[in-house]
Order: C-alpha cells, then sequence, then structure tokens
C-alpha cells in the first residue's frame, strides 16, 4: 500500500514545490514508484517534471470535478516517475468544489485505485489553506512541511499544525506530521540557526536530519524542465534531496517493522 504525502506550508517561497520535484526524483532513483500530483493553479511542478502546462488536454483539474480519471491524466516524465498535471485552470476547482457534494473528498476518491500501484503519492498542495489544501490533507496519511528557519515562518507553522490537527480529529484520522524539513538553509546567519535549534527544541525527531541549503543549480533547473537531482546530481542542493529520500524509505521502513511487531 503506497504512501500518500501531502506538501503543504500556507507561506509561499519556502521551496515546497522544490522540495516535491526533486524528492519525487530521488525517491525513483532509489527504485520508488512515485506519483506526484501537482494541486497548485500555478503548475510550477508540472514545469519542474518538464511538462507544458500550456498544452495540456486535461489536468487535476478535470480529476477533482470528476470530469476524467486520474489514470486518464496522469503522464510519465523523463525523470523516472509519474505526474499528475496542473495549470491556471485549477481555480475552477477553487470554486467550484464549494459547490458540490463531499467536496473534502474528492481527491481521496480519485486516489483509491492507486494506493496500490505506487510506493509514494506526492502531493504539491498550494501555499494557502484553500478548498484544494483541504482535498491533499483529506486524501493524504501525512503531512511533510518544507519551511525556513525565519521568525515568520514558525507563525504560518503554527497555523499549518492547528489546521492538520483539525482535519484529523474531523476528516482524516489517519493524518499525521510526516516531518519538518529545514529548507533554504543558510548556516552563516544567527536566526537561522536559531530557528532550527528551536524547531529542534519542540519538534525532536520530527525535524529531518537532513537539511536543505540555498543552491543556485536547484534554481535553474525548473527552468530546463527536469529535477535539480536530474540537472545537476553533484549539486549540494541535490545531494541534500537523495538524503532526504533515503531518511524517507528508512523511515517508513521503520514504520513497517513496528506495525508488523503489533499484528503479530
Amino acid at each position: 500500500m503506497g504512501k500518500i504525502v501531502a506538501l503543504a506550508n500556507q507561506k509561499g517561497g519556502v521551496g515546497k514545490t522544490t522540495t516535491c520535484v526533486n524528492l519525487a526524483a530521488a525517491l525513483a532513483a532509489e527504485r520508488q514508484l512515485v506519483l506526484l500530483i501537482d494541486l497548485d493553479p500555478q503548475g510550477n511542478a508540472t514545469v519542474g517534471c518538464g511538462v507544458n502546462p500550456y498544452k495540456l488536454d486535461a489536468t487535476v483539474n478535470d480529476v477533482l470535478l470528476e470530469r476524467k480519471l486520474i489514470t486518464d491524466v496522469m503522464q510519465s516524465v523523463p525523470a523516472g516517475f509519474d505526474v499528475v498535471p496542473s495549470n491556471s485552470d485549477l481555480t475552477e476547482s477553487e470554486v467550484g468544489l464549494l459547490s458540490l457534494p463531499l467536496r473534502e473528498h474528492r481527491l481521496l476518491k480519485s486516489l483509491s485505485q492507486q494506493r496500490g500501484r505506487y510506493d509514494y503519492i506526492l502531493i504539491d498542495c498550494p501555499p494557502a489553506l484553500n478548498m484544494l489544501t483541504v482535498n491533499a490533507l483529506v486524501a493524504a496519511d501525512s503531512v511533510l512541511i518544507p519551511m525556513q528557519c525565519e521568525y515568520y515562518a514558525l507563525e504560518g507553522l503554527t497555523a499549518l499544525l492547528g489546521t492538520v490537527e483539525k482535519i484529523s480529529k474531523t476528516a482524516n484520522r489517519r493524518l499525521h506530521v510526516e516531518g519538518i524539513l529545514r529548507t533554504m538553509f543558510d548556516p552563516r546567519t544567527s536566526l537561522a540557526n536559531q530557528v532550527s535549534d528551536q524547531l529542534l527544541e519542540h519538534f525532536k525527531d520530527k525535524v529531518y536530519s537532513t537539511v536543505i541549503p540555498r543552491n543556485v543549480r536547484l534554481a535553474e533547473a525548473p527552468s530546463h524542465g527536469l529535477p535539480g537531482v536530474i540537472y545537476d546530481k553533484t549539486a549540494s542542493g541535490s545531494v541534500a534531496y537523495i538524503s532526504l529520500a533515503k531518511e524517507l524509505i528508512e523511515k517508513r521502513s521503520q514504520e513497517l517493522v513496528k506495525r508488523e511487531a503489533i499484528v503479530s
């Protein structure tokens, strides 16, 4: 059974999409079967996977509004994983879902037949706590939170954790925090180190050991339609995402061992 992970942070510019695309590619390089769902109307993850958002006959918008099956929309990309693409058409779902029955469960319903096909399903959420993000959180097993080590990021984290808690109590009891990922990290600044220390103090093992540094090559990669780990696998940012993928795989392996021990 595949694990569904939503990558969410209501604050924009924290490396959420960069993390989603590069983690997908890094997991695929570790021989994991991966599906990436672009749930952001900006379509940046779609572009980062090498898919032209302006030449799509159907997108995740058609899936949410039940005009297409998810298998009709997904594409395989050269980085070795599948993607359900997005573009600005997705703004239709932001409004249209509000008047539909079971609107929070549309993505969950569409993924019901896909969990067995993949090891990981990653969902790139928009930088807002809207109906699209709610759909992702209802469908997901866990939430991976990319965040910069700065003051305002801590405030946004508190709000997001509150939302995760509410959804876990009302609509998705499986939902929990997968982990907190420090992104665009610059160890030369005292503030970054102070915030990092606070995260480790309060969230302990929920904070990934892997830290994603600021890296020009990661920023260049989307313009070439490639994840950074494919564009330049030797770059410091790429090496970090490969390390993150291994950390996720190891953590999941430990979870499965514990689960089997409980069952037996």
